[in-house]
């Protein structure tokens, strides 16, 4: 993306930001992981589905809730972008 944020990573930031980091994402890395850095939980990561399925139309299958498709912004996109 040669250092520019798409559109999709702009919006996972600020859903992120916005519902667990009191809207400052100025420290949220786009590899960390969510669930070791203490940002979401199992709880949050949930939270971050019913988020994905609403505004992008998708289905998350059980078998896709995995840390490789929902435990960094980089994942989220990726998956989101995989999905539809």
């Amino acid at each position: 993306m040669c250092g520019i944020m798409s559109d999709r990573e702009a919006e996972v930031r600020r859903f992120i930001a916005g519902q667990f980091l009191f809207g400052d994402d100025r420290k949220l890395d786009n590899e960390e992981s969510l669930l070791e850095a203490g940002i979401v939980d199992s709880t949050g990561i949930l939270e971050i589905i019913n988020h994905l399925e609403e505004r992008y139309g998708i289905k998350v299958n059980d078998d896709e809730l995995v840390p490789e498709n929902l435990d960094s912004v980089s994942n989220i996109v990726a998956f989101v972008g995989r999905k539809i």
